[in-house]
């Protein structure tokens, strides 16, 4: 299958490009899309010339290429009817039925230049849809995110992650303004869909599923924790849809030099123990550095429970359940990633009875409340 992807550098394009290329690959594999693809990448500085020969050999063709920033008013009509009403003609001359597929906005309701324009082009396209038979599929997107946007352009959403991820100022004149958002894997998922022979339709109008309804401020709000997240040690609800797009887009804005961040150790002849993530209904993670010859615990829990998995050094953890005498023995190594449960009601440690550090991932169920710490010492070994 040969694919024509005009704005093939742009934002949709760039993303879609790049997940074509992992299906050409063989790195994804979306049926009934086979891997025997051939992409013709076109931007605003391709050589002309070469449009012939794509809409010539082309079978299908993803239009994402338009205006919304010109130095010109009269750039929305030339960039988004304009290079259509050119594309069109290219395919017509050579007789090219493909289905083509073109990226418009919810803007083309609205009578603005930029609406106008867009509406233009959609027209546009129908009537070349009546006239040569070919299928056409046209998208109104409304305000997208995801990695790769260009900040402080046209993408509020992109502006703020770049701003927030850089420590710097952000202006917002009304919180409660609602923003319709979809986010870039979802488009692109759309698209494939479309290629596929599978569009979404609404009417006339092809639509992506999936569209988040958030108001300005939920949108600075969970930026502004992912900003703090590194000193908290928290992680956003990733159930929730939007805020896992959002992290995940908001995430691709770190400043190079900034993808790292220091934990706070807490260091004692013992070892170490550091705390990486806390989390308000999955309790916590931390890793335990436990020196050769030295044993840690001795302590039972009524509720808290925790999960200790070993990924380096030799250890022994010993439980005994309050009230017994019985000492139960769990060897454990990095040469043997397992986990080993907590349970309630048992008293344990973790000896290091190794020559070199042991190295012991921890989840709590719970964050370490000092003022309900549930943690009663006794010895295991009585």
């Amino acid at each position: 299958m040969k694919i024509l992807i005009t704005g093939a550098r742009g934002f949709v394009g760039q993303n879609l490009v790049a997940q074509l290329k992992n299906i050409k690959d063989g790195k994804e594999k979306i049926a009934p899309i086979s891997a025997d693809l051939i992409l013709y990448e076109y931007d605003i500085d391709t050589d002309p010339a070469l449009l012939d020969s794509y809409t010539k050999d082309c079978d299908f063709v993803c239009h994402l290429a338009g205006v919304n920033r010109p130095k010109e008013e009269s750039e929305f009509m030339s960039g988004n009817f304009g290079f259509t009403s050119t594309l069109l003609d290219s395919l017509k001359k050579n007789g090219n039925k493909a289905p083509i597929l073109i990226s418009s906005s919810i803007q083309a309701a609205l009578d603005n230049p930029y609406g106008r324009s867009k509406k233009a082009g959609e027209d546009l396209l129908f009537a070349y849809g009546k006239e040569t038979g070919a299928p056409v599929m046209i998208y109104r997107f409304p305000n997208l995110f995801g990695k790769w946007c260009r900040p402080n352009y046209n993408s509020v959403v992109s502006t703020f992650c770049h701003n927030i991820a850089h420590n710097l100022p952000i202006t917002v004149n009304d919180p409660k303004v609602i923003l319709n958002l979809c986010y870039i894997d979802d488009v692109v998922a759309e698209i494939i869909n479309a290629i596929a022979g599978n569009p979404t339709r609404e009417g006339s109008y092809c639509v992506v599923p999936r569209v988040h309804t958030v108001s300005l401020g939920e949108i600075v709000e969970l930026l502004t924790s992912f900003y703090e997240s590194r000193q908290n040690l928290s992680v956003p609800m990733l159930a929730d849809g939007f805020a896992k797009a959002l992290y995940s887009t908001y995430l691709s804005y770190l400043p190079k030099d900034a993808f790292s961040y220091p934990l706070k150790m807490n260091v004692d002849d013992r070892g170490s123990f550091t705390e990486i993530i806390r989390t308000l209904d999955r309790g916590q993670f931390s890793v335990n550095i436990t020196k050769p010859g030295i044993t840690k615990g001795n302590h039972w829990h009524h509720t808290k429970n925790e999960k200790f998995v070993v990924v380096a050094g030799k250890g022994l953890i010993q439980f005994r359940k309050i009230g017994s005498d019985e000492v139960i023995d769990y060897y454990v190594s990095g040469d043997k990633i397992e986990v080993v449960d907590i349970p309630t009601g048992y008293t344990h440690n973790i000896k290091n009875i190794g020559t070199e550090d042991l190295v012991t991932f921890m989840w709590c169920n719970e964050c370490f409340n000092p003022e309900k710490p549930d943690t009663y010492f006794e010895e295991v070994e009585k």
